[in-house]
């Protein structure tokens, strides 16, 4: 998604009170590459943190400045730590205490120059931990999974097929189309809703087996 210039900052409702959009009436003209990446990540990541005191935002206006409504970011996906469970419709910095921890940017063509220098730049200015970068159908970013991460010197880019994010604890990887989650401390990856529901399926089939199994030891026996 775009940094969004676009959005009036003198909007204000009839009291005078300034107007935070939560959305600009621009079309989101995504492939079905980035629908299902962005989809899946957000799955994979809320059920990692559906415990904690985290939130994982997608395509949602992130509010930087309580006095310009026209100061906003929108990520494709954001990880903020320490705040509180339950959804929003927009993000807004100063009301939550801070800004988002991770951010991830499902590139393509279209939008290769804003995500690789005009968001880093206010990622960065933001004080946004680490920024990712990934191009679903490896159309021009090579590698197609890039990510950074802040440091007194500004952002500084990770190396290899597999980056390690400090904030998620976790490894990151391409896979597909489609960004994987790799979680050292228990050596699995995150499943995707697919692969939720595979082994749901997997699981009732063994259990049917098994209940047959017993049965027939039953009948066995008498």
């Amino acid at each position: 998604m775009s940094v969004r210039p676009g959005l009036a900052p003198s909007a204000s409702s009839a009291q005078g009170q300034l107007i935070f959009p939560e959305r600009d009436g621009q079309p989101m003209g995504e492939t079905g590459f980035h629908v299902k990446s962005i989809l899946a990540l957000v799955a994979a990541l809320e059920s990692r943190y559906r415990q904690q005191e985290a939130y994982v935002g997608a395509n949602m206006f992130v509010y930087y400045d309580p006095g310009d409504p026209a100061e906003v970011v929108c990520p494709d996906v954001f990880v903020a730590f320490g705040v509180r469970r339950g959804e929003r419709r927009i993000w807004k910095a100063w009301e939550e205490g801070k800004v988002p921890d991770v951010v991830f940017e499902l590139t393509s063509k279209s939008t290769r120059r804003e995500d690789r220098y005009t968001k880093p730049a206010v990622y960065e200015s933001l004080g946004i931990r680490e920024y990712f970068l990934f191009d679903p159908e490896g159309d021009y970013l090579k590698p197609r999974l890039q990510g950074f991460r802040l440091t007194e010197d500004g952002y500084q880019a990770l190396s290899g097929e597999r980056l390690s994010s400090d904030a998620l604890r976790l490894e990151i990887f391409a896979e597909d189309y489609l960004l994987r989650l790799y979680d050292p401390a228990s050596g699995e990856v995150l499943r995707t809703p697919a692969e939720y529901e595979a082994a749901a399926r997997n699981a009732e089939v063994e259990l049917a087996r098994l209940r047959a199994e017993l049965e027939r030891l039953k009948k066995g026996e008498k």
